[in-house]
């Protein structure tokens, strides 16, 4: 309902344009349409005051918490800087559900978003940030704006690595794009954050890991990432964070590879003149993708199991299953000493075999480690040795797993890490979740080490 000061009888009273009056309604209703619902407030966050109001979404701050806002989205679709613009019933309420599930499965795989949670149909609270004025575009393949740029690459040339680029976010100059030096040399000031080589590198290095990670999600469901934008923010530590909203509006989706099945908003930016059908037809290509969405996070069928050939060997094994649980792997311990137990042992490995699960097992027993190779000579299951050296006896525990009889194909490693990273390796080749674990982990093995050098070279 809207209020006496914003009554459109008492907004008439000012104007004498019939035009300009209905102009001005519009608006006010479109305002109110769009003000934060009391389902937020019934979740506990109450919305101050407006921080933004962008083509297709609003920003609010949350009184009580200057940490976090709450984003609405409208039923809104534009093209062209706005150019083209028309409303759409229910976008709303399907870019948020996009969107949510995008920033879960980034989130899952261990990336760190601004994104908190959903509280209602159209409304999701997050991190408050200062953004970065750069979108950040990685592609796959040639097409779109790419091909204007670079006349003569034909639509479809494939990237490896993918081609990462640049803009700066202007809608009165169309966006244009920026170099690396452009960036760094603009000197942005973030939440007490200059933006620098590092936090270009960092960002960078994040934005192809987003890419990745969604195309190989996207595989799974035989629908081709071709290209695909993302936004940074510096939240109030002055850590970076990937924000904003990423939807049907963010990227280029083919299923099959197909451009003309796409399903993506390139679908509107191509229409010369639009029809309530078309905008049906966009609404529905959108709502396919979101309904998508909700099989790219499948249950975790990943299993890694550790036989330990003495209870004697559990602290070790524990330490394998804690860096594998964080891997995204399921994981079971089993005790069985394939000199003292060798039937029992082979029974255990029949569980197995037998479970149709995807599985790899890995060995941990010292002295003479007979678990391995026998596991290793009665499975086609990878088997990995990870041996509990001792100090007074690290020779003998390690060339027991080393020197093993021939046509036998275990491996072996020494850390209880490098024993699950080997584990998860052999997973990602079928799990895309467990593959982007891994790439997430290099990532933050690469931003570690970015912050440590920044930290001592300005002692």
């Amino acid at each position: 309902m809207l209020t006496d000061s914003l009554c459109p009888l008492r907004i008439v009273e000012h104007f004498e344009d019939k035009c300009t009056v209905l102009c001005v309604v519009r608006n006010v209703v479109q305002h109110r349409l769009h003000q934060p619902t009391k389902s937020i407030i019934m979740s506990g966050y109450k919305p101050g005051k407006l921080i933004i109001e962008g083509k297709t979404k609003q920003v609010y701050e949350v009184i009580g918490d200057p940490k976090l806002c709450i984003l609405v989205s409208k039923d809104r679709i534009t093209a062209g800087d706005g150019v083209k613009s028309h409303e759409l019933e229910g976008k709303a309420a399907i870019s948020n559900a996009t969107n949510a599930k995008v920033f879960q499965l980034l989130n899952q795989a261990g990336l760190r978003t601004a994104f908190i949670k959903v509280i209602d149909e159209t409304t999701f609270i997050s991190e408050k940030c200062e953004m970065v004025p750069i979108e950040w575009v990685t592609r796959r393949l040639a097409t779109g704006s790419f091909l204007k740029r670079h006349p003569g690459v034909p639509e479809g040339y494939r990237f490896n690595p993918p081609l990462q680029e640049t803009f700066y976010k202007d809608d009165a100059n169309h966006d244009p794009q920026w170099s690396e030096e452009q960036i760094i040399t603009a000197n942005f000031k973030l939440n007490g954050t200059t933006i620098g080589k590092d936090e270009y590198d960092i960002m960078k290095r994040t934005s192809l890991v987003v890419f990745e990670v969604l195309e190989r999600a996207w595989a799974t469901r035989d629908c081709a990432l071709i290209d695909m934008k993302i936004e940074f923010g510096i939240n109030s530590t002055g850590e970076i964070l990937i924000a904003d909203i990423i939807d049907s509006d963010s990227w280029r989706l083919w299923p099959s590879g197909d451009k003309k099945l796409m399903k993506d908003k390139q679908v509107y930016r191509n229409l010369v003149s639009v029809t309530s059908a078309d905008l049906d037809n966009v609404k529905r290509n959108f709502k396919w993708v979101a309904n998508q969405l909700d099989h790219l996070v499948p249950p975790t069928k990943s299993s890694v199991v550790i036989f330990m050939g003495s209870p004697s060997d559990k602290e070790h094994c524990q330490k394998i299953a804690k860096h594998a649980n964080a891997l995204g792997l399921n994981v079971q311990l089993r005790v069985s000493s394939a000199h003292k137990g060798t039937t029992e042992t082979l029974r255990i490995l029949a569980e197995y075999e037998g479970s149709n699960e995807k599985v790899v097992l890995i060995a941990v027993a010292g002295r003479s480690n007979g678990l391995g190779p026998v596991l290793s000579g009665n499975t086609s299951l990878p088997v990995i040795n990870c041996p509990p050296v001792k100090t007074d006896n690290v020779a003998q525990d390690i060339w027991s797993s080393l020197n093993v009889p021939s046509g036998l194909g275990c491996t072996t490693v020494i850390y209880p890490e490098s024993a699950a990273l080997a584990a998860a390796q052999i997973h990602a080749l079928h799990d895309h979740i467990v593959w982007s674990r891994l790439r997430v982990k290099q990532l933050m093995n690469f931003i570690a080490l970015k912050k440590s050098d920044a930290e001592l070279k300005n002692l």
